[in-house]
């Protein structure tokens, strides 16, 4: 007994066991477990999954069914391993955080963003989605292989048709041994347009596509839970070499609340981070005192979407703590990109390009396989139909053979030797119903026939060119993207460390408009049109209550805009970097863009295109005071803002302008007095200096605006009740500075006090915001030259209880599309928007 024992005891070398053991698992995992096919972008079980879904008709149309009952049929019929696994594949393609497009429509708790399980699947339902079902289109019609299952039972494909490039749509994540996979969701549009390209490459000029020529198609990866992707150098690098880094932020909203504090609203995370677990880890940094500041934090989010409130403390700087936050939790995270696939059932790293040709080659061979499939039924049917035409050409004789006949294989046999016909044409007469034999019936298989005939030519045209394949190919995936194609979630932010992000900016006129409570945004210049004197005006903006806008001017996209604030610091963006929105949309707080303390305030913009030496900045305060200092010493701003002048405590800065050494200066007061000196009399001083006296001021007055004398050659004064007229420029003589200057406005309880100066040309136009937030715009040529002294005339209609607010000058045509504006007070194209407007008859001059 015990010699049989040892007669099966192998001695084995453990070294190369364990290498060939492991080898076959590792190998195992890879090409059968953890990684996508480049073709349909699915693992095993995800392929089984689905193909059990479309066996068991669980289709979109369909009730859902038990998600024990799909899993059981995969797990019985392809699947061989554990439920678990089966089902934790069905739950990932229902989540909507998970995918871009999800493959299964779910029915109960099927987990949540917070990192909760689902339900057991005895107490779920699901269905195929509606997109799901183009991954199964066709698969019926012999467009893929299908092999034995594991115990040769049954047939299951070797991969689904794939009428869209889940792959690539859907991304995916997986870790094999020695190897892993992480390639992110794409928006569907998007990249059936760069399919498009490539095949439109191939038909119209016969050549290879570039990646050069995708890259500006698919500019970054479209992320299911939205996020703002930073920048393009990640994403362009991953597409280029299959491996990259991609920075992904929350999307987050600074709001002043009732008590004066303010609150940050987070309503997006970036991609498979868990909110649950995110604001727990906020929780203990602010327990640790890691970050200081927050006075509350909460979860929100419900049904309608995601938001999380952080509270924070009245003297918090929110810029500071939202950095703190990017910095230290996964408020921003990075999304390490590696782009493996299985190719022939081999792993291979590819770039974005060579993941979209394998994806058309597969599109080939399934188009391909799909028309013979077509074809030879069409030819099937075509050949049954020309032996019924034959039998309803020689209907008598036909019924005399079959009559005539002992029994059907007697008659079939006589109808093929007397006609010529086939086995399957002889049965398919001798199965015809006497209703053929109706004229309609006749027509109805002449007309088949010629139909069958002219689709035979065209499929057979298909697969003799390669061009008209591609064409077939282009049109059915345009008719998804069509179908099943949406925005993008994700929007691609701007990345301060890239460079190369502002070559991708075009470079556009453009206009920056603020409100006085410190809502900017960014609109194009066809958003306004001229009206005549007296209109009523269009909607410019909404605004809150108790907002009016109170800074307008032109720019273009790539001009920094330097904002003054009434602290007498100075901070700056590029002009792109200002969200842009609609003409009629609040816009962006300013605290969401700029570090800015509390209680501080924007109270001058000025766009700036190149810092140059001879180039000065000279800033006027509300109570009269000037200063002048090279545009140089604000050449290196800081996020948090650069000291630009020094003020007293009840002075703020009110106006900044760019000059030259022959620049003389215009100061206009609320109480309608004006000064005209040369910047000479401002000697050049110190960034951080408070400057010299301008104007002496009476009790009660200040300073409204600043203008220079090359602006203009009339000075164009308004009052709050939108009364107005210009004055020439040589009216007012040139005094020293510090005077008390002469009288340009005439005050009257009609006009009220005086809002707004500029200099004007008559080709120039104005616009005029008024506290309601409407705009009127108005040529300057129509508004009369009227003497020092004088109120004006009647600019705009006004009703109870609203003012002027602000007046910003434009000019009314450019000749040259791509000029740049150098100055917000220079330019803009012709008004071409088409908002019903109200004209009223120009009322008379007032002397």
């Amino acid at each position: 007994m015990e010699d049989n024992i040892f007669d099966k005891i192998h001695e084995v070398d453990l070294k190369k066991t364990m290498e060939t053991s492991y080898i076959d698992y590792a190998m195992s995992v890879i090409a059968s477990r953890a990684l996508p096919d480049v073709r349909d972008g699915l693992k095993p079980v995800q392929r089984r999954v689905l193909y059990s879904m479309i066996e068991l008709n669980n289709g979109p149309d369909k009730p859902h069914r038990k998600s024990a009952r799909i899993v059981g049929d995969t797990m019985g019929k392809y699947h061989p391993h554990g439920d678990s696994s089966i089902y934790g594949a069905l739950v990932n393609m229902a989540q909507p955080w998970s995918l871009r497009h999800p493959l299964v429509d779910g029915h109960g708790n099927f987990g949540s963003v917070d990192g909760d399980g689902a339900a057991a699947m005895r107490y779920t339902e699901a269905r195929l989605s509606k997109i799901s079902m183009e991954l199964l289109a066709d698969i019926n019609k012999d467009t893929v292989d299908f092999v034995p299952n594991f115990d040769e039972t049954e047939k299951e494909p070797t991969v689904l048709p794939s009428r869209f490039p889940n792959l690539l749509v859907n991304g995916t994540t997986g870790i094999a041994v020695g190897m892993a996979t992480n390639i992110p969701p794409h928006n569907l549009r998007e990249v059936i347009a760069a399919v498009v390209k490539i095949i439109d490459n191939r038909i119209e000029e016969d050549r290879e596509t570039s990646i050069e020529e995708i890259l500006p198609i698919v500019k970054a990866p479209d992320f299911p839970t939205g996020g703002i992707i930073l920048g393009t150098r990640g994403s362009e690098e991953a597409y280029r070499t299959g491996r990259g880094k991609i920075r992904v932020r929350a999307v987050t909203d600074i709001e002043t609340m009732a008590n004066g504090k303010s609150r940050i609203i987070v309503t997006e995370l970036p991609y498979l981070v868990n909110k649950a677990n995110l604001i727990q880890k906020i929780a203990e940094l602010v327990k640790l005192k890691k970050i200081d500041g927050i006075t509350d934090l909460r979860d929100e989010s419900d049904r309608e979407g995601m938001r999380i409130v952080i509270e924070l403390r009245r003297d918090a700087n929110a810029n500071v703590i939202m950095n703190q936050l990017y910095k230290h939790t996964q408020m921003q995270d990075t999304f390490g990109v590696i782009m493996l696939a299985l190719v022939n059932n081999e792993p291979k790293v590819m770039n974005l390009l060579d993941m979209l040709i394998h994806y058309i080659r597969h599109q080939e061979e399934v188009v391909t396989r799909r028309t013979k499939y077509d074809l030879n039924k069409a030819e099937e049917r075509d050949h049954i139909l020309q032996g019924l035409l034959i039998a309803l050409d020689n209907i008598d004789e036909v019924i005399s053979i079959i009559r005539s006949s002992q029994n059907t294989q007697i008659a079939k046999q006589r109808l093929m030797d007397r006609f010529g016909l086939t086995d399957v044409q002889s049965q398919a007469i001798v199965d015809m119903r006497l209703r053929t034999l109706t004229g309609l019936e006749r027509e109805k298989i002449e007309n088949e026939h010629k139909e069958l005939l002219a689709r035979i030519a065209e499929l057979k045209a298909i697969l003799a060119d390669e061009k008209l394949l591609l064409g077939v190919i282009k049109t059915e995936i345009s008719e998804i993207s069509a179908k099943y194609g949406d925005d993008r979630r994700s929007v691609i932010g701007f990345d301060e460390y890239d460079i190369s992000m502002e070559d991708l900016i075009p470079r556009d006129n453009t206009i920056i408009a603020m409100t006085n409570l410190g809502y900017i945004k960014r609109m194009t210049v066809d958003n306004f049109k001229s009206q005549n004197r007296g209109g009523k005006g269009i909607k410019g903006m909404q605004t809150i209550d108790e907002d009016f806008i109170a800074d307008l001017l032109m720019t273009t996209t790539h001009h920094y805009i330097m904002f003054f604030t009434n602290f007498g610091r100075v901070y700056r963006l590029k002009a792109y970097e200002i969200p842009e929105a609609s003409r009629t949309s609040r816009g962006t707080a300013i605290v969401n863009l700029l570090q800015m303390n509390p209680g501080e305030k924007i109270t001058a913009i000025i766009p700036i295109k190149d810092f140059e030496e001879n180039k000065n900045l000279f800033m006027i305060t509300k109570n009269g005071i000037a200063k002048k200092t090279s545009v140089m010493e604000y050449m290196n701003v800081r996020k948090n803002g650069l000291a630009a002048i020094s003020l007293r405590d009840d002075d703020e800065l009110i106006e900044v302008k760019i000059t030259d050494k022959n620049t003389e200066i215009f100061l206009v007061t609320k109480h309608g007095m004006c000064i005209r000196f040369k910047e000479t009399d401002v000697r050049a001083t110190g960034r951080s200096s408070m400057g010299v006296i301008g104007m002496n001021l009476d009790d009660g007055d200040e300073i409204i605006g600043m203008q220079l004398d090359h602006q203009g050659d009339s000075l164009l004064i308004v009052s709050e009740n939108g009364m107005g007229k210009r004055t020439y420029l040589d009216e007012f003589t040139v005094q020293k500075r510090g005077g008390k200057g002469v009288k340009c406005y005439k005050i009257t309880e009609k006009t009220g006090y005086v809002v707004g100066v500029k200099a004007v040309d008559d080709d120039h136009e104005i616009m005029m915001i008024t506290t309601a937030g409407t705009i009127i715009q108005l040529r300057v040529a129509e508004i009369s030259k009227l003497g020092r002294i004088t109120s004006g005339v009647k600019l705009i209609n006004l009703d109870d209880g609203v003012k002027v607010a602000q007046i910003a000058k434009v000019r009314e045509r450019v000749s040259n599309g791509d000029q740049e504006f150098e100055n917000p007070d220079d330019a803009m194209e012709e008004i071409t928007e088409e908002d019903e407007e109200v004209t009223l008859p120009k009322e008379e001059e007032d002397e």
